[in-house]
């Protein structure tokens, strides 16, 4: 389990953008890209070429879960 100290200075290598927990993924709360990153063993795996790319729909039903803006 990630905590709660190393998510808040975590971000994005990408965009910088904040980040947020998803089951076993680390989310990009940015609209743009939607990176999602996997946990793999409790360490995040934060290479872009290891992310994957969310759609529209599955990104913003993550944010609404997580109580962020969709905009």
């Amino acid at each position: 389990m990630i905590s709660k100290e190393l998510l808040d200075i975590l971000c994005c290598p990408e965009t910088k953008a904040e980040l947020v927990l998803d089951g076993d993924y680390l989310v990009s709360t940015d609209k743009n890209t939607r990176r999602r990153y996997r946990i793999e063993d409790d360490i995040p795996i934060m290479l872009i070429e290891e992310s994957e790319q969310l759609s529209m729909e599955e990104w913003t039903e993550i944010m609404k879960k997580h109580g962020k803006r969709v905009e």
